[in-house]
């Protein structure tokens, strides 16, 4: 795990495809059958990025506060969006886009320092070998979806073995052209890690790119856990990143207009970091390359509030265990400055419970002013409550935050008391 990514908190994911030009969903829409795959295919004739502006895109989440992205380089349609060897399904050869989109995105972001995250789906429903094997167990006659399992009698391991130097093909492209600081895998879950010879691909990465941070879904050899749309009520022990979508769908579909609101957005950032982990949050991009002015919206007013609480966001470890503050906290990398967070305007004060440490001094980022503390209560080794007062003109309207400075390392109390 390189430090640059359990500093960064938050990332940007994109994704962005051919299903943009119908707004469409992404590869699921024919495999689920709601939409005909040679209608799905269609759509490469319609994909034009004719207003992609890659800078702007880099600016618009340097102002929201991201250190890093993803860009969906190939998802399970198989249609790439750089110029692949490996076969001729990409936007350079098939579409109107007819160029590489991949290069000017890293070139933004660098320029930026913004860290470069390329997404690929492992299965390919469109590649002609990958339904060519089914999941080891699985009855022949439980054939499941034709893109990507085969009819009993047809099933190939050289076929599989001809789609799996494909796959490495793909995979070694992204590496060696663009070194990406985090390849995003997806698409695991229709074969076993034996099948996909993933001890044998997190090998052949380490020593292509051994600074390259991988996701979890390189099954049993990722750095990071991924869990999806949902905070864990317990988060990981290890580090961890929540993708998430702002409106309820990954990629651009107008018919989703149900956006999270400003406040819903830091609220799930705050409760991610608050566990340790970092908050992926995905926008779906038009075909033409431009994002949607609610999508922009959004991002712009996470930035406007990150900027000014920055210290309590970036840099900094998980916080208190449940029970300590009834809200999200995280602690400075030295655990000496705890931060508060507040969704809701608190009734006079709020309180902290079995902090050994006595606190110096409170002061509510963003206003930079001091807020009144007390101790209350405590016998012996056992630490009585911290009250930390405010004033209504004091709060922020999305989250506020409280700094408490400790006269050491965070010190907490988890016994019980004595009967």
């Amino acid at each position: 795990m390189q430090p640059w990514f359990t500093d960064s908190k938050l990332g940007i994911f994109l994704h962005w495809g051919i299903y943009s030009v119908d707004g469409v969903a992404e590869s699921w829409s024919f495999f689920d059958h709601r939409v005909p795959y040679d209608r799905y295919m269609a759509q490469l004739e319609g994909f034009t990025a004719s207003a992609y502006d890659p800078d702007a895109w880099a600016d618009l989440f340097a102002r929201a506060g991201a250190r890093y992205a993803v860009l969906t380089a190939k998802h399970h349609d198989g249609v790439a969006l750089w110029d692949t060897a490996a076969n001729d399904l990409s936007v350079v050869k098939r579409t109107p886009a007819g160029r590489d989109l991949i290069t000017p995105y890293v070139t933004a972001l660098r320029a930026r320092g913004i860290k470069v995250g390329l997404y690929y789906s492992h299965l390919d429903w469109s590649h002609p070998d990958y339904a060519s094997v089914r999941p080891e167990g699985q009855d022949p006659a439980e054939r499941g979806n034709p893109y990507s399992m085969p009819a009993a009698g047809e099933e190939s391991e050289e076929r599989w073995a001809d789609f799996l130097a494909f796959h490495r093909a793909q995979v070694r492209e992204l590496l060696e052209r663009f070194e990406p600081d985090l390849l995003w895998f997806d698409g695991e879950w229709e074969r076993s890690p034996a099948q996909w010879r993933m001890a044998e691909l997190a090998e052949e990465i380490r020593r292509l790119a051994p600074h390259t941070v991988v996701n979890g879904r390189l099954t049993g050899h990722g750095d990071y856990a991924t869990p999806e749309q949902g905070v864990p009520i317990e988060p990981p022990a290890q580090p961890w990143e929540l993708c998430l979508t702002v409106n309820d769908s990954w990629g651009y579909q107008p018919q989703d207009t149900h956006h999270k609101s400003p406040r819903q957005l830091v609220r799930i950032l705050v409760e991610t970091i608050g566990g340790g982990g970092n908050l992926l949050l995905d926008v779906g991009p038009k075909e033409d390359g431009t994002l949607l002015p609610e999508q922009v919206e959004r991002l712009e007013a996470l930035g406007e509030w990150t900027s000014r609480h920055s210290v309590a966001v970036y840099g900094t470890v998980r916080g208190l265990p449940h029970g300590h503050f009834y809200g999200p906290t995280t602690l400075s990398a030295d655990r000496r400055t705890l931060y508060l967070f507040l969704f809701d305007r608190p009734n006079e004060y709020v309180v902290l419970r079995g902090v050994r440490n006595g606190v110096t001094s409170a002061r509510v980022l963003g206003t930079d002013t001091a807020a009144r503390h007390e101790r209350v209560g405590g016998l012996g080794d056992v630490p009585g409550w911290e009250y930390v007062h405010l004033t209504d003109d004091q709060l922020d309207p999305l989250c506020t935050v409280i700094a408490l400075e400790l006269d050491g390392d965070l010190d907490l109390y988890r016994e019980h008391t004595r009967d």
